[in-house]
């Protein structure tokens, strides 16, 4: 593996339980990676919840929609088996289906090329029946609609909470003080959310790099200016995004 990203320090916002993967990858290109999660995801619990799960068991739902790998752990931990989905999976992308097949042992029945709520909408084709969508409790709203329009009756629940972060770690903190981070990446709208929330005072502007279009424009309605947009839009995408901007971007 080359060194693409020696001497380069990069933040990675994203919620420690998923950012392993990341990690690994930033550090084998030699990059100085500083986790600094914005955003805690915690379980849902509702009377709603619990009921959409037991009609999920007893086949009631045509589909499942699943926009992310959270509420493919939400069905782990709530399901007595994978068996116990008994419907049609759709999956945005290529993390949430990896998550779904490892904890199932089997594929999606529906994965969109371009990995947006927008476009699993698009690639869902016509019927009748129920759509279960689980999904975060501050996901926009849109699939259901879209999905709606094409004929199925929709059952929105939330899958899990979002809790923003209040600061930072110190050493990100002190990092971004002293002007040391070359980029920030974003995985998630809500990640550029709760670093807002979070970042307190930063010396220089790194780059800001996002997982996919959904994204950036939230850093764009947040003031933020996107150096890249992963393409595919997933962790292989994100870094190979930042190899293409730092190298570039000269020394800070």
């Amino acid at each position: 593996m080359k060194r693409t990203l020696a001497g380069r320090t990069i933040l990675v916002t994203r919620p420690a339980e998923q950012a392993a993967r990341m990690v690994r990858e930033l550090e084998r290109r030699g990059a100085r990676v500083l986790v600094a999660p914005t955003i805690r995801l915690a379980p849902a619990r509702s009377a709603a919840l619990t009921t959409a799960l037991k009609d999920l068991a007893a086949g009631r739902f045509e589909w499942i929609a699943l926009t992310s790998a959270a509420t493919v752990e939400m069905l782990r931990e709530r399901l007595s088996s994978p068996a116990d989905v008994r419907a049609k999976v759709a999956a945005i992308g290529e993390g949430t289906s990896a998550a779904f097949r490892r904890w199932s042992r089997r594929d999606p029945d529906l994965r969109p090329t371009t990995f947006t709520t927008t476009a699993l909408a698009r690639a869902f084709p016509r019927g009748s029946g129920s759509v279960l969508c689980a999904r975060a409790d501050i996901a926009p709203e849109g699939l259901e609609e879209a999905l709606s329009r094409k004929g199925w009756e929709t059952v929105r629940v939330e899958a899990y909470r979002t809790i923003f972060a209040t600061s930072l770690p110190r050493e990100a903190r002190d990092a971004l003080q002293r002007g040391e981070v070359d980029a920030v990446t974003f995985t998630s709208a809500s990640t550029v959310r709760g670093f807002l929330n979070a970042r307190g005072a930063a010396k220089g502007t790194p780059d800001v790099v996002c997982i996919g279009p959904v994204t950036a424009a939230a850093a764009r309605d947040a003031g933020l200016r996107p150096a890249a947009v992963a393409s595919p839009h997933t962790i292989e995408g994100l870094v190979a995004a930042l190899e293409r901007v730092l190298p570039s971007s000269g020394p800070r």
